[in-house]
């Protein structure tokens, strides 16, 4: 039988305004907490059920948090910066460490969450074991502003923005303009995580669907050409953007022997 479960909310302040933030603890738990970091248009409820799962496989405690003008934080104070990957890891991720008091943690994020946790692991090295990246955006490809061209014209349709106001409330329209407005910005156009990955120096795994809008292979292929670190690219057939979901127990499996390898 798997163990327990518990679950509890917290709220966590900073100098911009409170997130909101969960963990999952299986009885018994041990070593770093695994600490999620979700998509542009995510938030602790959209990971569903994975963060549970993840913590039975694995054994350790799950944390996720709504970034700063997502699902049930605070707004954000007025327009997202074009530097809000490397921004995140810089203000608020020694703000979750020093609220849930862990030492060290395995870092994992989706799409543009999975930058965030590069740029985490490459500027808190000492406090990141691992570093876990699902869907993740290197760079900024021609197919990734694609897959936002062709949402933004689906979320213009009548109806379609209530998909987000379900999980951000009256922030939905500044989060799908968060995305799009970044992403397609020419001042973005040439972002990428070079030189976050020359700073990483844990391990470093990264899944990938074969089928993902919004980034080709190219992107896991640059995030584990990191010299000298271990690393493992995971490219998923028939998947797309959202492993965690689509092809959830092939992931369970993966960042759970990937961590027993190099956390034993």
């Amino acid at each position: 039988m798997p163990s327990a479960i518990s679950t509890r909310e917290h709220w966590i302040g900073s100098d911009q305004g409170q997130l909101f933030a969960q963990d999952w603890t299986p009885a018994g738990a041990h070593g770093e907490p695994i600490l999620l970091l979700h998509d542009s248009l995510g938030c602790v409820t959209l990971w569903r059920d994975f963060p549970e799962h993840l913590a039975h496989a694995t054994g350790r405690q799950v944390i996720a948090y709504d970034r700063l003008g997502f699902g049930r934080s605070e707004r954000y104070p007025g327009a997202l910066p074009l530097d809000f990957i490397d921004d995140e890891a810089r203000r608020f991720f020694p703000l979750l460490r020093q609220h849930f008091g862990f030492e060290r943690c395995v870092v994992f994020g989706h799409s543009v969450g999975g930058a965030m946790a590069v740029a985490c692991a490459a500027q808190h090295g000492q406090a990141c074991a691992v570093l876990i990246t699902e869907s993740a955006q290197a760079f900024v490809e021609h197919r990734t502003r694609d897959g936002i061209r062709a949402a933004e014209l689906e979320f213009a349709r009548e109806g379609q923005l209530e998909r987000l106001r379900k999980y951000h409330d009256d922030k939905a329209f500044w989060v799908l303009r968060a995305w799009v407005d970044t992403w397609l910005s020419d001042d973005f156009s040439d972002w990428n995580l070079d030189a976050e990955l020359a700073q990483v120096r844990c391990p470093i795994l990264s899944l990938h669907g074969e089928q993902d809008e919004y980034g080709s292979a190219a992107h896991p292929e640059r995030l584990t050409a990191v010299p000298g670190v271990p690393s493992q690219l995971r490219l998923l057939p028939d998947c797309g953007h959202v492993p965690h979901r689509e092809q959830q127990p092939a992931v369970l499996q993966a960042v759970t022997e990937f961590l027993q390898h190099h956390l034993p």
